[in-house]
């Protein structure tokens, strides 16, 4: 299942770029989406290297050299994390190309993201390089909307979601936190013992979508502050969390400043606390928000142009995603796991506070209707319409 968004997305930068780099968690698609855009590349013959093949690793053994004889193909370096020095022979041979007049389309590399592969790609690289982001399937790129829930239950890693049973799906995802806790990891970061990271990935599910305690779940763990704070940060380099902050306007009130923490696909969610079907995710105290993180996720995913945070005083008054633009555009979003919404006091004064353009309250409902006073109530199933119906001019 390859979104035609992200494929899309790829074949755009590598018309306007030399380099482009595919990011994303392991198993979310990344290898077969740039299959898929080999045999589908038209005129442009392509050359694919696994970079975990030993038999591909030595044809890289003078890499100057052997990528130097693909000119005139599009050559994808998959995990190109495991091989970093790669990215000054890209540089070299895109520099020589260009001065030659030949500017975009020479190399796709594929990396689980990191902090190092941003790094040493940004400054070889630079001005040289697009990332595309893979994210795990979200729901506007369902094809029946009935498959929202499973979507929900079983977040959007693709073997995840097209297993042919929640049982089936939930094995899969238990395999993928154990490659992750003893392979991945110590593989793409600091060497973290697996069971304080499994222990924190978890502690993280059951405060998923709340501010971040840091000290709190130090004490939990039996380390420093710290220490917590640099395991958050690895799993956001790997694309599995996502902090929120904060809204930062000036309105003369006392703002929270803690940011949101969210673990950003909703079956990992459920995998970590033992939630393996529908019946048990709805009678969960964690059912509300990963709703609220699926819809976030979405949203954030359709406009990553977006200056995104969300707002809340010490009074009560709060907004779960602010969306902010160039041309001065804000949205505000409320997510809500119900079928018949209402508007909170709290989330009105929260949108006079902040000067929105727009507000909603996105639900779990099947119908669209107007709250009052300019707050629509959009069902989860058009919240990207009702998203890109707001983007036209906003950059």
């Amino acid at each position: 299942m390859i979104p035609r968004s992200a494929l899309a997305s790829v074949q755009s930068a590598l018309s306007r770029f030399p380099v482009v780099a595919l990011l994303g968690p392991r198993q979310v698609g990344k290898t077969t989406l740039a299959l898929e855009l080999a045999r589908s590349s038209g005129a442009m013959e392509a050359t694919y290297l696994d970079l975990e093949s030993p038999r591909d690793l030595a044809r890289l053994s003078d890499p100057e050299s052997y990528l130097e004889s693909q000119e005139g193909r599009l050559v994808i370096l998959d995990e190109i994390h495991r091989v970093p020095r790669l990215f000054e022979v890209l540089r070299g041979i895109v520099d020589r190309r260009r001065r030659g007049g030949d500017r975009a389309g020479h190399f796709l590399v594929l990396g689980s993201a990191s902090l190092d592969l941003l790094r040493q790609s940004s400054e070889s690289l630079a001005g040289r390089i697009q990332f595309v982001e893979l994210t795990p399937i979200r729901l506007d790129e369902l094809s029946e909307p009935r498959t929202l829930d499973r979507l929900w239950l079983r977040g959007g890693f693709p073997d995840s979601f097209l297993a042919p049973d929640d049982t089936a799906s939930l094995e899969w995802r238990e395999a993928f936190i154990r490659t992750y806790l003893e392979r991945d990891v110590p593989l793409l970061g600091p060497r973290v013992p697996a069971q304080t990271l499994r222990r924190l990935w978890t502690m993280l599910a059951h405060n998923h979508g709340q501010q971040l305690n840091a000290a709190r779940l130090a004490s939990g763990l039996a380390v420093s502050g710290q220490t917590v704070a640099r395991y958050v940060d690895l799993l956001a380099d790997l694309l599995l969390v996502r902090r929120l902050p904060t809204w930062t306007g000036n309105v003369g009130k006392r703002l929270v400043r803690t940011p949101k923490v969210y673990l950003r696909d909703s079956g990992i969610v459920h995998a970590l606390l033992g939630i393996s079907t529908l019946d048990d995710l709805l009678s969960h105290p964690v059912c509300g928000s990963t709703w609220e993180g699926l819809i976030i996720e979405t949203l954030m995913g359709t406009a990553d142009a977006a200056r995104c945070s969300f707002y809340r005083t010490s009074a009560g008054a709060e907004i779960d995603l602010v969306m902010e633009f160039h041309d001065g555009k804000t949205l505000a979003i409320e997510v809500k796991r119900s079928s018949a919404p209402g508007v909170s006091r709290g989330f009105r004064i929260a949108c006079q506070d902040v000067g929105v353009s727009a507000a909603v309250v996105i639900h779990s409902g099947a119908e669209s209707f107007p709250l009052g006073g300019g707050i629509d109530a959009v069902a989860a199933a058009d919240s990207v319409a009702w998203l890109r119906a707001h983007l036209d001019g906003a950059g």
